[in-house]
């Protein structure tokens, strides 16, 4: 299994195989861990691929490393090689919003909770990149969690925060439409005590999905 080299580390099972990367869990010193190793793309040439994902990956330990120091609601750093492509974290004992909303157990209070999320995460300087409900995590008393930063942005422009909104936005509508209101929940949530910067992004939220509609 994945990673059976990597000290101290103990996998256990396999949660994902996809293009991107290979994801295990299992344990490390103890602990429940995730394993998450890149996986070679064969389309691109092989320097040019081993530089996107060093840069992916150093930008990924970036972000958890801020986001652990400042209390954030995400997976603790174990252990990472850059070199070799993998990195070791804290496994949440979560599920995914996806499977919350599929089955009903979530309302508009939880959305306006995601949106505050989404704002604090703005707030450290820091774009996700791919903020759908598989990435946002909640557990069995409410509480919401965030995962997968391997598209994230340190000190990100307003579009990039902006784009988080759009593509949760997007991932709702399609796949979630059973809940009504749920992107304006969102809204209202990251405005709720935010500052001005928080209306700036909003508002280009407003003009993203104005453009895609317009497009589309």
């Amino acid at each position: 299994m994945a990673g059976a080299g990597i000290p101290m580390w103990n996998p256990i099972e396999l949660l994902h195989e996809g293009a991107e990367a290979t994801v295990t869990a299992g344990r490390w010193m103890g602990k429940p861990a995730v394993l998450k190793m890149r996986r070679a793309r064969g389309y691109r040439h092989p320097d040019l691929d081993r530089k996107l994902t060093r840069s992916r990956l150093s930008v990924e330990v970036r972000v958890l490393g801020r986001l652990q120091r400042s209390s954030f609601p995400s997976p603790a750093l174990f252990d990472c090689d850059v070199e070799e492509s993998w990195i070791l974290i804290s496994r949440i004992d979560s599920r995914p919003l996806y499977e919350a909303i599929s089955d009903g157990s979530v309302g508009s209070e939880t959305m306006e909770d995601v949106g505050a999320l989404i704002r604090r995460l703005h707030e450290e300087e820091i774009s996700h990149g791919d903020m759908t409900t598989h990435n946002i995590l909640i557990d069995s008393s409410g509480n919401l969690s965030m995962i997968d930063f391997g598209l994230a942005r340190v000190s990100p422009e307003l579009e990039h925060m902006g784009l988080d909104l759009q593509v949760l936005n997007e991932c709702l509508t399609a796949s979630h439409s059973e809940l009504e209101g749920a992107v304006d929940s969102v809204v209202r949530g990251y405005l709720d005590s935010g500052n001005d910067e928080a209306g700036n992004v909003v508002s280009r939220f407003e003009s993203i999905r104005g453009r895609v509609r317009y497009h589309g």
